[in-house]
Protein backbone atom coordinates (compact mmCIF):
# COMPACT_ATOMS: atom_id res chain seq x y z
CA UNK A 1 0.00 0.00 0.00
CA UNK A 2 1.01 3.33 -0.90
CA UNK A 3 2.39 4.93 2.69
CA UNK A 4 0.67 7.86 1.99
CA UNK A 5 -2.69 6.27 2.63
CA UNK A 6 -1.25 4.71 5.80
CA UNK A 7 -0.79 7.87 7.76
CA UNK A 8 -3.64 8.79 10.14
CA UNK A 9 -5.94 12.39 9.65
CA UNK A 10 -3.98 14.78 11.83
CA UNK A 11 -6.91 15.42 14.23
CA UNK A 12 -7.77 19.56 13.65
CA UNK A 13 -5.97 21.69 16.40
CA UNK A 14 -8.50 22.65 19.10
CA UNK A 15 -8.13 26.42 20.08
CA UNK A 16 -8.58 28.37 23.05
CA UNK A 17 -11.49 30.16 23.04
CA UNK A 18 -9.64 33.33 23.05
CA UNK A 19 -7.43 32.32 20.07
CA UNK A 20 -10.81 30.54 18.50
CA UNK A 21 -12.39 34.29 19.13
CA UNK A 22 -9.25 36.18 17.58
CA UNK A 23 -9.31 33.73 14.55
CA UNK A 24 -12.59 34.46 13.53
CA UNK A 25 -11.90 38.40 13.80
CA UNK A 26 -8.89 37.97 11.71
CA UNK A 27 -10.61 36.34 9.04
CA UNK A 28 -14.11 38.49 8.95
CA UNK A 29 -11.58 41.32 8.64
CA UNK A 30 -10.14 39.64 5.40
CA UNK A 31 -13.50 38.30 4.23
CA UNK A 32 -15.66 41.83 4.35
CA UNK A 33 -12.78 43.36 2.89
CA UNK A 34 -13.30 41.32 -0.20
CA UNK A 35 -16.99 41.40 -0.25
CA UNK A 36 -17.65 44.25 2.30
CA UNK A 37 -20.77 43.62 4.82
CA UNK A 38 -22.95 41.95 2.67
CA UNK A 39 -20.79 38.79 2.96
CA UNK A 40 -22.35 36.00 4.49
CA UNK A 41 -21.78 34.33 7.45
CA UNK A 42 -21.94 30.95 6.16
CA UNK A 43 -19.21 31.65 4.28
CA UNK A 44 -17.21 32.99 6.26
CA UNK A 45 -17.65 30.22 8.59
CA UNK A 46 -16.56 28.31 5.79
CA UNK A 47 -13.22 29.94 4.97
CA UNK A 48 -12.82 29.12 8.88
CA UNK A 49 -13.18 25.43 8.56
CA UNK A 50 -15.70 25.66 10.81
CA UNK A 51 -19.58 25.46 11.59
CA UNK A 52 -21.84 28.29 11.68
CA UNK A 53 -23.67 27.60 14.86
CA UNK A 54 -20.21 27.88 16.35
CA UNK A 55 -19.69 31.09 14.93
CA UNK A 56 -22.32 32.28 16.67
CA UNK A 57 -21.40 30.86 19.93
CA UNK A 58 -18.77 33.69 20.07
CA UNK A 59 -20.62 36.77 18.40
CA UNK A 60 -24.67 36.36 19.03
CA UNK A 61 -25.32 38.25 15.54
CA UNK A 62 -23.97 39.19 12.50
CA UNK A 63 -24.17 42.88 14.07
CA UNK A 64 -21.61 42.10 16.89
CA UNK A 65 -19.22 40.39 14.59
CA UNK A 66 -19.76 43.57 12.02
CA UNK A 67 -19.27 45.41 15.73
CA UNK A 68 -15.89 43.60 16.76
CA UNK A 69 -14.45 44.12 13.37
CA UNK A 70 -15.11 47.88 13.35
CA UNK A 71 -13.53 48.30 16.11
CA UNK A 72 -10.18 46.47 15.73
CA UNK A 73 -9.94 48.34 12.23
CA UNK A 74 -10.35 51.56 13.35
CA UNK A 75 -8.57 52.15 16.36
CA UNK A 76 -7.59 55.49 17.43
CA UNK A 77 -4.16 56.31 18.66
CA UNK A 78 -4.88 59.13 21.52
CA UNK A 79 -1.26 60.49 21.43
CA UNK A 80 -2.35 62.08 17.90
CA UNK A 81 -4.51 65.25 19.85
CA UNK A 82 -1.22 65.78 21.98
CA UNK A 83 1.11 65.75 19.18
CA UNK A 84 -1.41 67.80 17.49
CA UNK A 85 -2.12 70.37 20.54
CA UNK A 86 1.98 70.50 21.29
CA UNK A 87 3.34 74.58 20.81
CA UNK A 88 6.96 73.40 21.96
CA UNK A 89 6.64 72.08 18.41
CA UNK A 90 6.57 74.00 15.16
CA UNK A 91 3.22 74.15 13.51
CA UNK A 92 4.25 72.22 10.04
CA UNK A 93 6.53 69.66 12.11
CA UNK A 94 3.58 68.90 13.65
CA UNK A 95 1.43 68.26 11.15
CA UNK A 96 3.90 66.51 9.10
CA UNK A 97 4.49 63.94 12.13
CA UNK A 98 0.61 63.69 12.88
CA UNK A 99 -0.72 62.75 9.27
CA UNK A 100 2.39 60.62 8.60
CA UNK A 101 1.35 58.28 11.49
CA UNK A 102 -2.32 58.68 10.91
CA UNK A 103 -1.52 57.43 6.74
CA UNK A 104 0.30 54.78 8.22
CA UNK A 105 -2.93 53.60 10.16
CA UNK A 106 -5.65 54.42 7.63
CA UNK A 107 -3.94 53.36 4.09
CA UNK A 108 -4.18 50.09 4.77
CA UNK A 109 -6.27 47.86 2.49
CA UNK A 110 -8.88 46.89 5.37
CA UNK A 111 -9.01 50.52 6.91
CA UNK A 112 -9.89 51.78 3.12
CA UNK A 113 -12.40 49.06 1.85
CA UNK A 114 -14.50 48.57 4.90
CA UNK A 115 -14.70 52.28 5.58
CA UNK A 116 -15.87 52.68 2.25
CA UNK A 117 -18.17 49.82 2.03
CA UNK A 118 -19.62 51.03 5.90
CA UNK A 119 -20.70 54.13 4.42
CA UNK A 120 -22.18 52.74 1.01
CA UNK A 121 -24.18 50.38 3.08
CA UNK A 122 -24.05 50.48 6.97
CA UNK A 123 -25.87 54.03 7.55
CA UNK A 124 -24.44 55.58 10.80
CA UNK A 125 -21.90 53.12 10.94
CA UNK A 126 -19.54 55.53 10.25
CA UNK A 127 -20.85 58.52 11.79
CA UNK A 128 -19.41 58.12 15.43
CA UNK A 129 -15.88 58.02 13.53
CA UNK A 130 -16.28 61.41 11.76
CA UNK A 131 -17.52 63.32 14.66
CA UNK A 132 -13.82 61.90 16.29
CA UNK A 133 -12.67 63.04 13.73
CA UNK A 134 -13.86 66.74 13.56
CA UNK A 135 -13.84 67.15 17.27
CA UNK A 136 -10.48 65.10 18.10
CA UNK A 137 -8.56 66.01 14.83
CA UNK A 138 -10.01 69.24 12.53
CA UNK A 139 -11.67 71.90 15.42
CA UNK A 140 -7.70 71.37 17.09
CA UNK A 141 -5.60 72.02 13.85
CA UNK A 142 -7.67 74.98 12.67
CA UNK A 143 -7.99 76.44 16.48
CA UNK A 144 -3.58 75.81 15.84
CA UNK A 145 -3.54 77.46 12.64
CA UNK A 146 -5.16 80.54 13.72
CA UNK A 147 -2.80 80.61 16.70
CA UNK A 148 -0.13 79.85 14.29
CA UNK A 149 -0.67 82.76 12.08
CA UNK A 150 -2.62 85.20 14.48
CA UNK A 151 -6.00 84.54 13.36
CA UNK A 152 -9.18 85.72 14.60
CA UNK A 153 -11.81 83.31 15.72
CA UNK A 154 -14.81 82.96 13.43
CA UNK A 155 -17.66 84.76 14.21
CA UNK A 156 -20.29 82.34 13.53
CA UNK A 157 -21.12 79.11 12.45
CA UNK A 158 -21.21 79.45 9.02
CA UNK A 159 -17.56 80.76 9.38
CA UNK A 160 -16.01 78.00 11.04
CA UNK A 161 -17.81 75.45 8.94
CA UNK A 162 -15.79 77.21 5.89
CA UNK A 163 -13.14 76.80 7.61
CA UNK A 164 -13.62 73.35 8.30
CA UNK A 165 -13.95 72.61 4.03
CA UNK A 166 -10.14 73.94 4.28
CA UNK A 167 -9.16 71.30 6.45
CA UNK A 168 -11.16 68.56 5.00
CA UNK A 169 -9.45 69.01 1.48
CA UNK A 170 -6.04 68.16 3.21
CA UNK A 171 -7.88 65.22 4.61
CA UNK A 172 -9.67 63.98 1.87
CA UNK A 173 -6.37 64.26 -0.49
CA UNK A 174 -4.55 61.70 2.21
CA UNK A 175 -7.46 59.48 2.36
CA UNK A 176 -7.63 59.92 -1.45
CA UNK A 177 -4.19 58.08 -2.01
CA UNK A 178 -5.88 54.48 -0.39
CA UNK A 179 -9.28 54.50 -2.36
CA UNK A 180 -6.57 54.94 -5.74
CA UNK A 181 -4.41 51.89 -4.03
CA UNK A 182 -7.01 49.55 -2.44
CA UNK A 183 -10.36 50.99 -4.67
CA UNK A 184 -9.13 51.97 -8.25
CA UNK A 185 -6.09 49.89 -8.47
CA UNK A 186 -4.20 52.82 -9.03
CA UNK A 187 0.09 53.14 -8.62
CA UNK A 188 0.38 55.77 -5.26
CA UNK A 189 3.42 57.77 -5.06
CA UNK A 190 6.54 55.52 -4.10
CA UNK A 191 7.73 58.41 -1.62
CA UNK A 192 4.74 59.09 1.03
CA UNK A 193 6.43 60.85 2.92
CA UNK A 194 7.17 63.48 0.76
CA UNK A 195 4.03 63.36 -0.91
CA UNK A 196 1.88 63.56 1.99
CA UNK A 197 4.35 66.94 3.72
CA UNK A 198 3.59 68.41 0.08
CA UNK A 199 0.24 68.34 1.02
CA UNK A 200 0.56 69.92 4.57
CA UNK A 201 2.62 72.49 2.76
CA UNK A 202 -0.14 73.24 0.19
CA UNK A 203 -2.90 73.52 3.23
CA UNK A 204 -0.56 75.70 5.73
CA UNK A 205 -0.07 78.09 2.24
CA UNK A 206 -3.27 78.04 1.44
CA UNK A 207 -5.58 78.04 4.99
CA UNK A 208 -4.29 81.32 6.06
CA UNK A 209 -5.00 83.33 3.69
CA UNK A 210 -8.83 81.45 3.10
CA UNK A 211 -8.89 82.82 6.45
CA UNK A 212 -8.17 86.19 6.46
CA UNK A 213 -10.38 86.57 3.91
CA UNK A 214 -13.12 85.10 5.48
CA UNK A 215 -12.28 88.16 8.33
CA UNK A 216 -12.07 90.38 5.26
CA UNK A 217 -15.45 89.57 3.89
CA UNK A 218 -17.08 89.58 7.18
CA UNK A 219 -15.66 93.49 8.26
CA UNK A 220 -16.31 94.63 4.78
CA UNK A 221 -20.30 93.56 5.28
CA UNK A 222 -20.40 95.11 9.24
CA UNK A 223 -20.08 98.69 7.56
CA UNK A 224 -22.92 98.09 5.14
CA UNK A 225 -25.16 96.58 7.82
CA UNK A 226 -24.34 99.56 9.74
CA UNK A 227 -25.13 101.84 7.02
CA UNK A 228 -28.63 100.17 6.30
CA UNK A 229 -30.10 100.15 9.72
CA UNK A 230 -32.62 103.07 10.66
CA UNK A 231 -31.56 105.79 12.28
CA UNK A 232 -34.13 107.14 15.33
CA UNK A 233 -35.42 110.82 14.83
CA UNK A 234 -34.76 112.91 17.63
CA UNK A 235 -37.74 114.33 19.25
CA UNK A 236 -36.36 116.55 21.88
CA UNK A 237 -36.18 120.41 22.10
CA UNK A 238 -33.89 122.34 18.90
Amino acid sequence: MDAKTDKPARPRQRLQPEEREQQIVAKAIEHFTRYGFAGSTRELAKELGVTQPLLYRYFESKEALIDRVYSEVFKWRRDWEKLIADRSVRLTERLYAFYLDYASVILREEWIRIFIFSGLTREGINTKYLDKLRNKIFLPVLAEVRAAFDIDEPSSEMELEAEVELIWSLHAAIFYLGVRKWVYGLPVPEDLKAGIEQKVDMFLHGAPAVMRKLRQARAAQQPAASKRMPTRKSHGAT
